[in-house]
């Protein structure tokens, strides 16, 4: 029987010391991972464009282009801000822990590095992160219009869907980038009712978005509404005597999804989706989760 061998995780270590670069190298290697190496900010770019690493240990101080700014532009990227970026600073003081978050790290740590601690720290962002991107990529194949924002509005990430949906209604990156995040302040403003949606003022098709979660400490899960065609959701509470949060689960299983993915999605624990699936098979007459799945799946084709 043929076994079949786990990825190797790939880590870009980012940093103008070779002394640093040499023992992080030997440490990372003995714990069976690649390593990717660059020698300032703009060498790092380039090689995380082309090899996307799964997570990025970033040297702050460096010439050329710092640690800060390179993680800055890494977060800009959409094909590469979702990689889990830890600094490594011999900087202790506050500001600069703070400037290092503000640019998108996840973690720091400081010189000198003990191997045993990074390798641990770094093994639970690359968990976070795995699961965080399989939530998105779940997101991104069920053909929903979502996207995540800032606290400030700026738009972190859409789906494909969502996207399309902004071209068809004629707002291209300039608006998304300069206007949106104005509209979005409101609805993530903490006085906001969250349980109302806000009409997007703008473009020549009727949008609406709807705040849904908080899935990180600085990122909010929203719905872009296209006032012209019926949502999913509504398709199965027309058809079905089930609530709004029973048809995000339903849809969910719909698509094929476990429990703990759609809690993910939804921000919920597995045990509250599990409890929504025991509502669900009362009110559909049935015993399992295909069962509930196929009554949804003939409802949204006709």
């Amino acid at each position: 029987m043929s076994v079949v061998k786990r990825k190797k995780d790939v880590v870009l270590i980012v940093d103008d010391s070779p002394e640093t670069l040499g023992m992080l190298n030997d440490t990372l290697d003995e714990a069976g991972v690649t390593v990717l190496v660059a020698l300032e900010g703009n060498q790092a770019l380039t090689i995380a464009a082309n090899i996307t690493p799964d997570v990025i240990l970033m040297d702050a101080q460096m010439p050329v282009m710092d640690g800060f700014e390179a993680c800055r532009q890494i977060k800009a990227n959409r094909d590469l801000a979702h990689i889990p970026v830890i600094f490594m600073t011999g900087l202790s003081d506050t500001e600069s822990i703070v400037k290092g978050f503000e640019a998108g790290g996840v973690d720091y740590i400081t010189k000198p590095i003990r191997g045993e601690e990074l390798i641990a720290r770094m093994r639970v962002h690359l968990s976070n992160a795995r699961l965080t991107l399989s939530a998105r990529l779940a997101l991104d194949s069920a053909g929903q219009y979502l996207i995540s924002a800032s606290p400030t509005g700026n738009l972190l990430w859409a789906t494909p869907q969502a996207y399309q949906l902004f071209e068809n209604a004629g707002l291209d990156e300039d608006w998304l980038a300069s206007e949106l995040p104005t509209q979005l302040r409101q609805v993530l403003a903490p006085h906001y009712n969250k349980e109302k949606s806000l009409k997007l003022n703008a473009g020549n098709k009727p949008l609406e978005v709807r705040y849904i979660s908080q899935t990180e400490p600085e990122e909010f899960l929203l719905q872009i509404i296209d006032l012209e065609r019926p949502s999913d959701i509504e398709m199965l509470r027309a058809a079905l005597p089930v609530t709004e949060r029973e048809g995000e689960v339903l849809l969910w299983i719909a698509k094929g999804k476990t429990n703990r993915e759609i809690g993910t999605i939804l921000g919920t624990s597995p045990r509250t989706v599990n409890k929504h699936l025991e509502q669900l098979f009362k009110k559909l007459y049935v015993e399992n989760r295909t069962a509930a799945a196929i009554i949804a799946l003939k409802h949204l084709q006709n």
